[in-house]
């Protein structure tokens, strides 16, 4: 197979966007699941941004003098996050996934990145066995929950929107946690105007840079991220992802409403420290 790969542009929105969204759909379908992008629209606009952000690597696989997949490596901090990675439909299944993921992830190697990450639907047994067999470890099931938003206060912890003032706390506490910070995912999110945090005994114990699926959150305590959930105006995207080891927070949420739509699986190769708190990850880790 005459595969070339080269550097993904702003010109392949549109053929990668569709990619995007006829992959994730099929596959959905094929288990009786709805697929993560609603509509070529939002695929496209995804992978639009993905291709504009300078915190992204991008990677586009042309075969015969068309786009058949892409796939892109999120840099925004020390551990990188894989994703999405996607093929079209008509030309899975003939190594094109490898190929993209072998490239992401020498790039990872040759950034030095001390850990890689990505998430994947559990139903997907192909696509594990991919990452698997290419060294990604299991760490942990996740419940990708949406519902109506909550709209309750948790006693003794209050949420606001962040500020950048807030941005060297968000940092430290998610080092306490994560062993790394996630700081350029943080002020990406202040300049949205997504990012929230708590406050608890009169300091900063929790932030998220959103509820929804391209976001995460942490926190000291889960009560923290009962608090954040809680006030969210609503979920985007198919939700957020709680893991399922928390126990507490995935009763809590299923408690108050909201309902798993699916579960995904975090895999990792390098870093990883288990979680010294709460936390949510991002579709990308």
């Amino acid at each position: 197979m005459d595969l070339l790969l080269r550097p993904g542009t702003r010109a392949d929105a549109a053929d990668c966007g569709r990619i995007c969204f006829a992959a994730f759909d099929r596959i959905a379908a094929e288990h009786g699941f709805i697929g993560d992008m609603p509509d070529v629209e939002t695929a496209t606009g995804l992978v639009d941004m993905l291709l504009n952000h300078p915190g992204f690597y991008s990677v586009t696989a042309e075969l015969d003098g068309r786009i058949v997949g892409s796939n892109f490596l999120d840099e925004r901090s020390r551990v990188v996050g894989i994703g999405p990675v996607t093929v079209d439909p008509d030309c899975q299944n003939r190594g094109v996934g490898r190929r993209l993921m072998e490239d992401v992830m020498r790039r990872a190697t040759e950034r030095q990145a001390p850990g890689i990450r990505l998430l994947q639907s559990s139903y997907h047994c192909r696509s594990f066995a991919l990452y698997a067999g290419m060294g990604f470890e299991f760490r942990e099931t996740l419940a990708c929950m949406q519902g109506p938003p909550i709209r309750r206060t948790i006693p003794g912890h209050t949420v606001r929107p962040a500020t950048d003032a807030d941005l060297a706390a968000c940092n430290e506490l998610c080092s306490r946690v994560h062993g790394v910070d996630r700081g350029g995912e943080v002020s990406d999110a202040l300049k949205q105007g997504t990012a929230s945090v708590v406050e608890h005994d009169g300091r900063l114990t929790g932030y998220a840079t959103d509820l929804a699926f391209f976001a995460h959150a942490v926190g000291e305590t889960t009560e923290d991220l009962k608090a954040l959930i809680a006030a969210a105006p609503a979920f985007g995207g198919p939700g957020i992802l709680v893991p399922a080891s928390d126990h507490a927070l995935l009763q809590w949420c299923l408690g108050n409403g909201l309902k798993i739509t699916q579960l995904m699986t975090l895999m990792t190769i390098g870093l990883y420290n288990d979680p010294e708190g709460a936390y949510l990850p991002s579709i990308l880790y």
